[in-house]
């Protein structure tokens, strides 16, 4: 039995980052400063950002150019794969057709770098000399490293500690590339001085590592600050994905009826949705979009949607978004990449229109799915992306019972080479699940 893989060639690399907030019902809420309340503009944020990623954070244009220098180093590994899971479509026994983009081609074996390159790339072309960065599973940390090192700057990453312990050859790579490495609450910052006097044994979460690299970036001249998730450019880097699947998809004559991604928050979820969402809001194609996310950090099935600082320090502008309050530090599951408390305010938005829809899943559960796709597909997938997995499997089994031959589209946002001790301790019956 055949895995097919739907390939397209580097003249397919998309030229344009998709960019969904023109085509949304409900405008996005501005960030706000939380002293005034009263919407930031690009002054409040040239501190930390580059003036480029700013001008794109506003932008109401559908479609914003890559630049030719980013497409060049895209090329090392896009347009990336989607296959179709033929073995674990037997494995089910569904009538439904499964497909998968693989994003774990990158270097850094993520869809992280997508953002990366193109942050690290108008940093550069501004004179910023260092990027600080925080981190959960590593895998922000790895593509920002690595993107840091094509274009000649230093890059700080503050890596939750508990991933830092879990995760060493994350590390490792981080280094490997260039980047110093700090375990997160650390005494480098006012914020983890303060969070290690309330809790000397804090396993840290994202809401603190970003807290203290924000503080870094603002201390430093020479320093900007480089987010993986939630922002709105870092969505639309992110498109990429999705347009080359549609594109992949369109190849052989089809269109998803379920397009599926795990959230944390938020980036690899829009990239693999936007370009199709836009053509749910158009009326075009009716697709059911799910966000997939753990028990133990439901920002979406079980937060608030309202403004909260996007960090656990109060740093941060105060975002629109679904929260799960920005003190809340989840539990130490091995899908590091997830324990955000809050969520993109694009994301959040799409959820209060009900244009998506969203599902939690036990940590056990998810790694059951996780193994069930590698013993088929013969990929290891990251702990973040088997959530995706876990929600594709139901669907196909949810098809089986129905007899309905339905179509679904999940992102496999990356590989669990650096995961194996998760794995391990599913086998060994030490995992424990948490909400």
């Amino acid at each position: 039995m055949q895995k097919t893989k739907i390939l397209l060639d580097e003249n397919d690399i998309p030229r344009k980052w998709y960019n969904i907030l023109p085509d949304m019902p409900t405008p996005v809420s501005p960030p706000l400063n939380p002293g005034t309340k009263e919407p930031i503009g690009p002054k409040d944020l040239s501190p930390i950002f580059p003036m480029e990623l700013i001008k794109q954070e506003v932008s109401q244009d559908r479609f914003i150019t890559i630049p030719d220098e980013v497409r060049d180093i895209y090329a090392l590994w896009r347009p990336a794969p989607l296959y179709r899971a033929h073995r674990l479509e037997a494995a089910l026994k569904t009538p439904a057709k499964i497909f998968y983009k693989y994003e774990g081609v990158s270097p850094a074996g993520s869809h992280k770098p997508n953002t990366a390159i193109a942050q690290a790339y108008y940093n550069m072309k501004e004179g910023t000399e260092r990027l600080a960065t925080e981190t959960g599973a590593g895998q922000w940390g790895c593509a920002l490293a690595l993107a840091t090192t094509y274009f000649d700057l230093k890059c700080t990453v503050y890596m939750v500690k508990v991933s830092f312990t879990q995760k060493p050859y994350r590390r490792s790579l981080m280094h490997l590339w260039g980047a110093d490495v700090i375990a997160s609450p650390s005494n480098h910052t006012d914020s983890g001085k303060k969070i290690l006097s309330k809790d000397p044994g804090s396993p840290g979460s994202l809401g603190i590592a970003i807290s203290e690299a924000i503080e870094d970036a603002a201390s430093h001249e020479d320093t900007h600050y480089s987010l993986g998730s939630v922002l709105n450019h870092v969505m639309l880097h992110q498109t990429v994905i999705g347009m080359e699947a549609k594109e992949q998809l369109a190849r052989v004559e089809e269109y998803p009826d379920y397009i599926i991604g795990s959230v944390g928050g938020g980036s690899n979820f829009a990239g693999i949705s936007f370009p199709f969402l836009s053509d749910k809001i158009s009326g075009k194609h009716d697709v059911k979009v799910i966000g997939v996310e753990p028990t133990a950090c439901p920002s979406l099935t079980k937060g608030e949607f309202r403004y909260d600082f996007g960090d656990t320090a109060g740093l941060t502008p105060l975002l629109k978004m679904y929260t799960m309050g920005h003190e809340y530090i989840p539990p130490s599951i091995h899908a590091g990449g997830l324990r955000y408390h809050g969520l993109s305010p694009i994301v959040s938005q799409l959820y209060a229109d009900k244009l998506i829809d969203a599902v939690a899943y036990h940590q056990k559960e998810v790694f059951e799915a996780a193994v069930t796709f590698a013993r088929s597909e013969g990929i290891v997938p990251a702990p973040e992306s088997s959530h995706a997995i876990k929600c594709a499997i139901d669907k196909a089994l949810e098809c089986k019972r129905n007899g309905e031959k339905k179509t679904i589209l999940f992102n496999l946002s990356g590989h669990g080479h650096f995961d194996m001790s998760a794995y391990d301790s599913y086998f060994s019956g030490n995992m424990k699940d948490s909400s």
